[in-house]
């Protein structure tokens, strides 16, 4: 081999040692920044979840509204069955803002298990007037029914948390988590309070916290048509909570496919913004 030929080789050689020094010493840098998660669209959402006096007033006015329905129901309606109310855990009656606020600063998706470290701190705060109307419906003989997907492993952290905000009624027959892994319906677990109890009230963020016609809705506009369907029921038997921060509506949008890039997500977001 030439002198040239040897020379070139060389070159390579420390090119290369070069390289895989930047890829050790660089490596996690530029995996981590890889890993970041683009939330701007998110920051909106969770600002006016965390600070809005808007956010505050429409809690209050869904307790109070439920508060009314109930103590109509107490006056008008005679059942052999004992009253109940379903709600559910996560921003309708425990606040997730904080947790959701972190994945916004730190540029990180969500994630099961940081969730779920979450919970088990049970540092939420209540959704405001939840307290109040719970701990009201309790004192009238309604038994609350807490009917969340959050998993077994952080069903002892839900129930901390919502004993240490004052919630009524909390032990392991009223927390009824998730612990199906193939399936996220709430219906059995309704179904099984219906069989004991009349169901007076479903509370909830989520059109899925209702009833099964709206788990199995999976598009936008499957979705508008079951809320058409049933919309004598908003506002006299279901009572909706504000969360502009996530759930099924978005994830419509997504055609539940969160494997989606930022960039995917994006242009799906996008798409479905109607103009004029």
């Amino acid at each position: 081999m030439s002198l040239i030929g040897q020379l070139h080789i060389g070159q390579l050689h420390k090119k290369a040692v070069v390289l895989v020094l930047v890829v050790l010493f660089l490596g996690p840098s530029l995996s981590a920044n890889a890993q970041q998660a683009n939330n701007d669209y998110l920051e909106a959402a969770v600002l006016w979840q965390q600070t809005s006096g808007e956010k505050r007033a429409l809690s209050y006015q869904a307790f109070n509204l439920a508060r009314m329905l109930l103590d109509r129901d107490l006056a008008n309606r005679r059942s052999k069955k004992r009253r109940a109310v379903i709600v559910d855990v996560d921003e309708t009656v425990v606040d997730n803002v904080r947790y959701e606020a972190r994945t916004v600063k730190n540029a990180v998706r969500h994630s099961s298990d940081r969730f779920t470290d979450w919970v088990n701190r049970a540092e939420g705060e209540a959704v405001p007037g939840a307290v109040e109307f719970l701990r009201y419906a309790y004192s009238r003989g309604v038994r609350v029914f807490y009917i969340t997907n959050r998993k077994q492993v952080e069903k002892e952290g839900t129930a901390r948390n919502l004993k240490k905000l004052g919630f009524p009624n909390v032990n392991d027959a009223t927390v009824l988590v998730r612990t199906d892994k193939d399936s996220s319906s709430k219906e059995p677990r309704r179904l099984g309070v219906g069989a004991r109890h009349r169901i007076v009230l479903l509370m909830g963020d989520n059109l899925n916290d209702f009833a099964e016609v709206f788990e199995i809705s999976k598009t936008v506009a499957s979705r508008n048509e079951a809320v058409e369907r049933n919309k004598a029921q908003f506002g006299t038997r279901f009572i909706v909570l504000p969360n502009p921060m996530y759930g099924d509506w978005e994830a419509a949008i997504y055609d539940y496919n969160f494997g989606l890039s930022d960039a995917e997500k994006a242009e799906r977001r996008k798409t479905a913004l109607k103009g004029y």
